[in-house]
Protein backbone atom coordinates (compact mmCIF):
# COMPACT_ATOMS: atom_id res chain seq x y z
CA UNK A 1 0.00 0.00 0.00
CA UNK A 2 1.63 3.23 -1.23
CA UNK A 3 0.73 6.88 -1.82
CA UNK A 4 2.80 9.55 -3.51
CA UNK A 5 4.78 11.88 -1.29
CA UNK A 6 4.52 9.80 1.90
CA UNK A 7 6.94 7.36 3.52
CA UNK A 8 6.63 5.11 6.55
CA UNK A 9 8.78 3.34 9.10
CA UNK A 10 8.53 1.29 12.28
CA UNK A 11 11.04 -0.16 14.75
CA UNK A 12 11.10 -2.45 17.77
CA UNK A 13 12.28 0.17 20.28
CA UNK A 14 11.38 -1.65 23.48
CA UNK A 15 8.97 0.99 24.79
CA UNK A 16 7.38 -1.71 26.96
CA UNK A 17 7.97 -5.12 25.39
CA UNK A 18 10.98 -6.54 23.59
CA UNK A 19 11.19 -7.74 20.03
CA UNK A 20 7.97 -6.24 18.68
CA UNK A 21 7.36 -3.18 16.51
CA UNK A 22 6.23 -0.39 18.81
CA UNK A 23 7.32 2.98 17.41
CA UNK A 24 6.07 4.15 14.01
CA UNK A 25 6.50 7.17 11.78
CA UNK A 26 4.43 8.62 8.95
CA UNK A 27 6.31 11.33 7.04
CA UNK A 28 5.50 13.58 4.11
CA UNK A 29 8.11 15.09 1.81
CA UNK A 30 6.42 18.46 2.32
CA UNK A 31 4.20 19.97 5.04
CA UNK A 32 0.58 18.81 4.76
CA UNK A 33 -2.75 20.45 5.41
CA UNK A 34 -3.73 18.43 8.49
CA UNK A 35 -6.97 18.04 10.41
CA UNK A 36 -7.83 16.02 13.48
CA UNK A 37 -10.58 14.95 15.85
CA UNK A 38 -9.77 13.96 19.41
CA UNK A 39 -11.19 12.31 22.48
CA UNK A 40 -13.88 14.24 24.31
CA UNK A 41 -12.80 12.70 27.61
CA UNK A 42 -11.89 15.22 30.29
CA UNK A 43 -8.81 13.04 30.88
CA UNK A 44 -6.62 13.64 27.85
CA UNK A 45 -3.20 12.12 27.28
CA UNK A 46 -0.20 14.42 26.75
CA UNK A 47 0.05 13.74 22.98
CA UNK A 48 -3.64 14.59 22.53
CA UNK A 49 -3.23 17.94 24.30
CA UNK A 50 -0.08 18.74 22.35
CA UNK A 51 -1.56 17.80 18.96
CA UNK A 52 -4.68 19.84 19.57
CA UNK A 53 -2.54 22.88 20.34
CA UNK A 54 -0.33 22.41 17.28
CA UNK A 55 -3.20 21.89 14.83
CA UNK A 56 -5.14 24.83 16.23
CA UNK A 57 -2.10 27.03 15.69
CA UNK A 58 -0.89 25.75 12.32
CA UNK A 59 -3.41 23.42 10.67
CA UNK A 60 -0.33 21.73 9.27
CA UNK A 61 1.90 18.76 10.00
CA UNK A 62 4.61 16.83 8.23
CA UNK A 63 5.16 13.84 10.50
CA UNK A 64 3.24 11.60 12.87
CA UNK A 65 5.30 9.82 15.54
CA UNK A 66 3.31 7.06 17.23
CA UNK A 67 4.02 4.41 19.82
CA UNK A 68 2.28 1.50 21.49
CA UNK A 69 3.00 0.08 24.94
CA UNK A 70 2.51 3.33 26.84
CA UNK A 71 -0.39 5.78 26.59
CA UNK A 72 1.55 8.65 28.19
CA UNK A 73 -1.72 9.58 29.92
CA UNK A 74 -2.17 10.75 33.53
CA UNK A 75 1.56 11.51 33.64
CA UNK A 76 1.44 15.25 34.40
CA UNK A 77 4.13 17.71 33.32
CA UNK A 78 6.62 14.86 33.01
CA UNK A 79 4.41 13.26 30.39
CA UNK A 80 4.03 16.49 28.43
CA UNK A 81 7.79 17.03 28.47
CA UNK A 82 8.31 13.45 27.31
CA UNK A 83 5.95 13.98 24.38
CA UNK A 84 7.71 17.21 23.40
CA UNK A 85 11.12 15.57 23.71
CA UNK A 86 10.26 12.63 21.45
CA UNK A 87 8.80 15.02 18.90
CA UNK A 88 11.91 17.17 19.09
CA UNK A 89 14.12 14.12 18.52
CA UNK A 90 12.16 13.28 15.36
CA UNK A 91 12.19 16.86 14.10
CA UNK A 92 15.94 17.23 14.56
CA UNK A 93 16.66 13.97 12.74
CA UNK A 94 14.26 14.89 9.91
CA UNK A 95 15.41 18.50 9.67
CA UNK A 96 11.94 19.99 10.14
CA UNK A 97 10.26 22.30 12.63
CA UNK A 98 9.15 20.41 15.75
CA UNK A 99 5.74 22.07 15.51
CA UNK A 100 5.14 19.94 12.40
CA UNK A 101 5.46 16.69 14.37
CA UNK A 102 2.29 15.22 15.84
CA UNK A 103 2.51 12.67 18.65
CA UNK A 104 0.28 9.68 19.24
CA UNK A 105 0.43 7.01 21.94
CA UNK A 106 -1.52 3.95 23.03
CA UNK A 107 -1.05 1.43 25.82
CA UNK A 108 -1.03 1.44 29.60
CA UNK A 109 -2.34 4.58 31.34
CA UNK A 110 -0.38 6.16 34.19
CA UNK A 111 3.12 4.98 33.32
CA UNK A 112 5.99 7.23 32.25
CA UNK A 113 6.95 7.17 28.58
CA UNK A 114 10.29 5.49 27.92
CA UNK A 115 12.01 8.42 26.19
CA UNK A 116 15.30 6.54 26.09
CA UNK A 117 13.74 4.00 23.73
CA UNK A 118 13.08 6.83 21.26
CA UNK A 119 16.56 8.30 21.66
CA UNK A 120 18.25 4.98 20.94
CA UNK A 121 16.12 4.12 17.93
CA UNK A 122 15.38 7.45 16.20
CA UNK A 123 18.19 7.10 13.67
CA UNK A 124 16.97 3.66 12.66
CA UNK A 125 13.36 4.87 12.51
CA UNK A 126 14.10 7.86 10.27
CA UNK A 127 16.68 5.98 8.23
CA UNK A 128 14.17 3.25 7.53
CA UNK A 129 11.53 5.53 5.99
CA UNK A 130 10.15 3.94 2.83
CA UNK A 131 7.01 4.32 0.68
CA UNK A 132 6.39 0.57 1.08
CA UNK A 133 6.28 0.19 4.89
CA UNK A 134 2.71 1.24 5.62
CA UNK A 135 1.86 -2.22 6.92
CA UNK A 136 4.69 -1.89 9.48
CA UNK A 137 2.97 1.18 10.90
CA UNK A 138 -0.25 -0.82 11.30
CA UNK A 139 1.57 -3.52 13.28
CA UNK A 140 3.55 -1.08 15.44
CA UNK A 141 0.44 0.61 16.88
CA UNK A 142 -1.30 -2.63 17.87
CA UNK A 143 -1.92 -3.42 21.55
CA UNK A 144 -4.58 -6.08 22.15
CA UNK A 145 -5.47 -6.01 18.45
CA UNK A 146 -5.19 -9.44 16.86
CA UNK A 147 -4.81 -8.15 13.29
CA UNK A 148 -3.48 -4.95 11.67
CA UNK A 149 -6.13 -2.68 10.15
CA UNK A 150 -5.57 -0.82 6.88
CA UNK A 151 -7.69 0.38 3.95
CA UNK A 152 -7.33 2.36 0.73
CA UNK A 153 -9.61 4.22 -1.67
CA UNK A 154 -9.25 6.21 -4.90
CA UNK A 155 -11.47 8.72 -6.67
CA UNK A 156 -11.23 11.05 -9.66
CA UNK A 157 -11.40 14.80 -9.12
CA UNK A 158 -11.15 17.07 -12.17
CA UNK A 159 -9.55 14.26 -14.15
CA UNK A 160 -6.90 13.61 -11.49
CA UNK A 161 -6.70 10.42 -9.45
CA UNK A 162 -6.83 11.13 -5.73
CA UNK A 163 -5.78 8.42 -3.29
CA UNK A 164 -6.45 7.82 0.40
CA UNK A 165 -4.81 5.20 2.59
CA UNK A 166 -5.68 4.65 6.22
CA UNK A 167 -4.60 2.72 9.28
CA UNK A 168 -6.34 2.23 12.62
CA UNK A 169 -5.82 0.43 15.89
CA UNK A 170 -8.43 -0.44 18.43
CA UNK A 171 -9.82 -3.49 20.12
CA UNK A 172 -10.96 -2.43 23.58
CA UNK A 173 -11.86 0.83 25.38
CA UNK A 174 -13.92 1.60 22.30
CA UNK A 175 -16.90 3.89 22.52
CA UNK A 176 -15.55 7.13 21.17
CA UNK A 177 -17.28 10.42 21.14
CA UNK A 178 -15.07 11.30 18.19
CA UNK A 179 -13.00 8.38 17.01
CA UNK A 180 -11.49 5.07 17.87
CA UNK A 181 -8.24 4.82 19.78
CA UNK A 182 -5.91 5.77 16.93
CA UNK A 183 -6.44 6.28 13.19
CA UNK A 184 -4.38 8.04 10.54
CA UNK A 185 -5.34 8.88 6.95
CA UNK A 186 -2.86 9.98 4.28
CA UNK A 187 -4.19 11.54 1.08
CA UNK A 188 -2.67 13.36 -1.87
CA UNK A 189 -5.70 15.58 -2.48
CA UNK A 190 -5.28 19.35 -2.82
CA UNK A 191 -7.62 20.82 -0.23
CA UNK A 192 -7.89 23.76 2.16
CA UNK A 193 -7.86 23.25 5.92
CA UNK A 194 -11.48 24.30 6.57
CA UNK A 195 -13.10 21.80 4.19
CA UNK A 196 -10.67 19.07 5.29
CA UNK A 197 -11.60 19.57 8.95
CA UNK A 198 -15.29 19.73 8.08
CA UNK A 199 -15.04 16.57 5.98
CA UNK A 200 -13.27 14.69 8.76
CA UNK A 201 -15.77 15.74 11.41
CA UNK A 202 -18.72 14.72 9.25
CA UNK A 203 -17.27 11.41 8.08
CA UNK A 204 -16.09 10.57 11.59
CA UNK A 205 -19.52 11.27 13.08
CA UNK A 206 -21.01 8.57 10.85
CA UNK A 207 -18.26 5.97 11.25
CA UNK A 208 -15.90 5.88 14.24
CA UNK A 209 -18.52 7.71 16.32
CA UNK A 210 -20.97 4.91 15.55
CA UNK A 211 -18.92 2.03 16.95
CA UNK A 212 -18.75 0.62 20.45
CA UNK A 213 -16.97 -2.41 21.83
CA UNK A 214 -17.34 -1.87 25.55
CA UNK A 215 -18.74 1.61 26.19
CA UNK A 216 -15.44 3.06 27.41
CA UNK A 217 -13.84 6.14 25.86
CA UNK A 218 -10.05 6.25 25.72
CA UNK A 219 -7.83 9.05 26.99
CA UNK A 220 -5.88 8.88 23.73
CA UNK A 221 -8.48 8.73 20.94
CA UNK A 222 -7.60 10.59 17.77
CA UNK A 223 -8.12 10.55 14.02
CA UNK A 224 -5.62 12.53 11.97
CA UNK A 225 -5.71 13.19 8.23
CA UNK A 226 -2.75 14.62 6.28
CA UNK A 227 -3.21 16.00 2.75
CA UNK A 228 0.00 16.71 0.82
CA UNK A 229 -1.54 17.97 -2.44
CA UNK A 230 0.51 15.73 -4.75
CA UNK A 231 -2.56 14.70 -6.79
CA UNK A 232 -2.61 18.11 -8.48
CA UNK A 233 -6.41 18.41 -8.61
CA UNK A 234 -8.16 21.75 -8.60
CA UNK A 235 -8.09 22.75 -4.91
CA UNK A 236 -11.13 21.68 -2.90
CA UNK A 237 -12.22 24.93 -1.28
CA UNK A 238 -15.71 23.87 -0.18
CA UNK A 239 -17.70 20.69 0.32
CA UNK A 240 -20.76 22.26 -1.33
CA UNK A 241 -19.87 21.18 -4.87
CA UNK A 242 -19.44 17.84 -6.70
CA UNK A 243 -15.70 17.61 -5.97
CA UNK A 244 -16.15 18.30 -2.27
CA UNK A 245 -19.05 15.87 -2.00
CA UNK A 246 -17.05 13.15 -3.78
CA UNK A 247 -14.12 13.58 -1.40
CA UNK A 248 -16.38 13.38 1.66
CA UNK A 249 -17.95 10.21 0.28
CA UNK A 250 -14.53 8.58 -0.22
CA UNK A 251 -13.36 9.67 3.23
CA UNK A 252 -16.50 8.33 4.90
CA UNK A 253 -16.10 5.06 3.00
CA UNK A 254 -12.52 4.48 4.15
CA UNK A 255 -13.30 5.47 7.75
CA UNK A 256 -16.26 3.09 7.82
CA UNK A 257 -14.05 0.28 6.52
CA UNK A 258 -11.52 0.92 9.29
CA UNK A 259 -14.14 1.35 12.01
CA UNK A 260 -15.81 -1.95 11.16
CA UNK A 261 -12.42 -3.65 11.24
CA UNK A 262 -12.07 -2.35 14.80
CA UNK A 263 -15.44 -3.81 15.79
CA UNK A 264 -14.70 -7.18 14.20
CA UNK A 265 -11.48 -7.29 16.22
CA UNK A 266 -13.13 -6.27 19.48
CA UNK A 267 -11.38 -7.86 22.46
CA UNK A 268 -12.52 -11.47 22.62
CA UNK A 269 -15.32 -10.82 20.11
CA UNK A 270 -16.89 -13.69 18.20
CA UNK A 271 -19.63 -11.72 16.39
CA UNK A 272 -20.09 -8.30 14.82
CA UNK A 273 -23.53 -6.81 15.32
CA UNK A 274 -25.13 -3.91 13.46
CA UNK A 275 -27.86 -2.34 15.61
CA UNK A 276 -30.23 -0.51 13.27
CA UNK A 277 -33.03 1.58 14.75
CA UNK A 278 -35.49 2.70 12.09
CA UNK A 279 -38.76 4.62 11.88
CA UNK A 280 -37.59 6.80 14.76
CA UNK A 281 -38.67 10.35 15.52
CA UNK A 282 -35.26 11.76 14.53
CA UNK A 283 -31.78 10.55 13.61
CA UNK A 284 -30.49 11.66 17.02
CA UNK A 285 -33.25 9.70 18.73
CA UNK A 286 -32.43 6.63 16.63
CA UNK A 287 -28.73 6.89 17.47
CA UNK A 288 -29.38 7.17 21.21
CA UNK A 289 -31.64 4.13 21.15
CA UNK A 290 -29.24 2.08 19.03
CA UNK A 291 -26.23 3.02 21.16
CA UNK A 292 -28.03 2.08 24.38
CA UNK A 293 -28.80 -1.37 23.02
CA UNK A 294 -25.29 -1.78 21.61
CA UNK A 295 -23.72 -0.95 24.98
CA UNK A 296 -25.95 -3.24 27.03
CA UNK A 297 -23.80 -5.93 28.66
CA UNK A 298 -26.88 -8.14 28.92
CA UNK A 299 -27.61 -7.81 25.20
CA UNK A 300 -23.97 -8.39 24.25
CA UNK A 301 -23.62 -11.49 26.45
CA UNK A 302 -26.87 -12.89 25.02
CA UNK A 303 -25.39 -12.59 21.53
CA UNK A 304 -22.27 -14.41 22.70
CA UNK A 305 -24.39 -17.15 24.26
CA UNK A 306 -26.53 -17.31 21.09
CA UNK A 307 -29.61 -16.68 23.21
CA UNK A 308 -32.42 -14.92 21.28
CA UNK A 309 -33.42 -12.96 24.38
CA UNK A 310 -35.21 -10.05 22.68
CA UNK A 311 -36.63 -8.92 26.04
CA UNK A 312 -33.19 -7.59 26.97
CA UNK A 313 -33.26 -5.43 23.84
CA UNK A 314 -36.64 -3.92 24.68
CA UNK A 315 -35.51 -3.36 28.27
CA UNK A 316 -32.40 -1.50 27.07
CA UNK A 317 -34.53 0.72 24.85
CA UNK A 318 -36.60 1.61 27.88
CA UNK A 319 -33.68 3.24 29.70
CA UNK A 320 -32.36 5.24 26.74
CA UNK A 321 -34.16 8.41 27.81
CA UNK A 322 -36.29 8.52 24.64
CA UNK A 323 -40.09 8.58 24.77
CA UNK A 324 -41.75 5.81 22.74
CA UNK A 325 -44.60 3.32 22.91
CA UNK A 326 -43.23 -0.14 23.80
CA UNK A 327 -46.42 -1.66 22.38
CA UNK A 328 -45.39 -0.53 18.89
CA UNK A 329 -41.83 -1.94 18.71
CA UNK A 330 -40.84 -4.66 16.23
CA UNK A 331 -37.51 -6.54 16.59
CA UNK A 332 -35.73 -8.59 13.92
CA UNK A 333 -32.54 -10.71 13.89
CA UNK A 334 -31.57 -10.48 10.22
CA UNK A 335 -34.92 -11.23 8.52
CA UNK A 336 -36.35 -13.24 11.42
CA UNK A 337 -38.97 -11.31 13.38
CA UNK A 338 -38.92 -12.04 17.11
CA UNK A 339 -41.19 -9.30 18.45
CA UNK A 340 -44.23 -7.59 16.95
CA UNK A 341 -45.80 -4.62 18.69
CA UNK A 342 -43.71 -5.30 21.79
CA UNK A 343 -44.78 -8.94 22.15
CA UNK A 344 -43.30 -12.30 21.16
CA UNK A 345 -44.08 -13.50 17.66
CA UNK A 346 -43.79 -17.12 18.80
CA UNK A 347 -43.95 -20.12 16.50
CA UNK A 348 -40.70 -20.86 14.68
CA UNK A 349 -39.21 -17.42 15.28
CA UNK A 350 -37.04 -18.55 18.21
CA UNK A 351 -35.63 -21.43 16.17
CA UNK A 352 -34.97 -19.14 13.22
CA UNK A 353 -33.25 -16.58 15.43
CA UNK A 354 -31.11 -19.30 16.99
CA UNK A 355 -29.77 -20.11 13.52
CA UNK A 356 -29.07 -16.43 12.84
CA UNK A 357 -27.10 -16.16 16.08
CA UNK A 358 -24.63 -18.77 14.87
CA UNK A 359 -23.45 -16.35 12.19
CA UNK A 360 -20.39 -14.09 12.55
CA UNK A 361 -22.15 -10.91 11.41
CA UNK A 362 -25.70 -10.14 12.49
CA UNK A 363 -28.16 -7.32 11.74
CA UNK A 364 -30.41 -6.39 14.65
CA UNK A 365 -33.26 -4.21 13.35
CA UNK A 366 -35.56 -2.34 15.71
CA UNK A 367 -38.61 -0.60 14.21
CA UNK A 368 -39.97 2.11 16.50
CA UNK A 369 -42.94 3.12 14.28
CA UNK A 370 -42.55 6.77 15.25
CA UNK A 371 -41.20 8.49 12.16
CA UNK A 372 -38.91 8.10 9.16
CA UNK A 373 -35.38 8.52 10.53
CA UNK A 374 -32.84 5.81 11.28
CA UNK A 375 -29.32 5.26 12.61
CA UNK A 376 -26.90 2.37 12.88
CA UNK A 377 -24.41 1.57 15.64
CA UNK A 378 -21.79 -1.14 15.16
CA UNK A 379 -20.77 -3.36 18.05
CA UNK A 380 -19.71 -6.87 19.02
CA UNK A 381 -20.57 -9.49 21.62
CA UNK A 382 -19.03 -9.85 25.08
CA UNK A 383 -17.15 -13.10 25.58
CA UNK A 384 -15.23 -14.77 28.38
CA UNK A 385 -12.04 -13.71 26.61
CA UNK A 386 -12.94 -10.02 27.00
CA UNK A 387 -12.81 -10.41 30.77
CA UNK A 388 -9.56 -12.38 30.63
CA UNK A 389 -7.85 -9.83 28.37
CA UNK A 390 -8.80 -6.84 30.53
CA UNK A 391 -8.30 -8.53 33.88
CA UNK A 392 -4.55 -8.74 33.33
CA UNK A 393 -3.96 -6.01 30.70
CA UNK A 394 -0.93 -4.54 32.53
CA UNK A 395 0.88 -7.85 33.03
Amino acid sequence: MKIQGFSFSAVAAGVRYKDRLDVAMIHSETPCVTAGVFTTSMVKAAPVVLDMERLQHLGQAQTILANSGCANACTGEEGMEAAKTTGRLAAERLGIDEGLVLLSSTGVIGEALNVEAFEKNMDELVGGLSPTKFDDVARAIMTTDTVPKTAERTLILDGKQVSLIGVAKGSGMIMPNMATMLAYICTDVVIDFAPLQEALRFANSRTFNRITVDGDTSTNDMVLIMANGCAGNTPVMTLDNPAGAAFVEALEDILKDLSLQVVRDGEGASKMITVRVESAGSEIEAEVLARTVANSALVKTAFFGEDANWGRILAALGRAGVLFDPNMVDIFFNDVQLARNGRAVGGQSEAGAAEVLKEKEILLTINMKRGVDFAEIYTCDFSLDYVKINADYRS
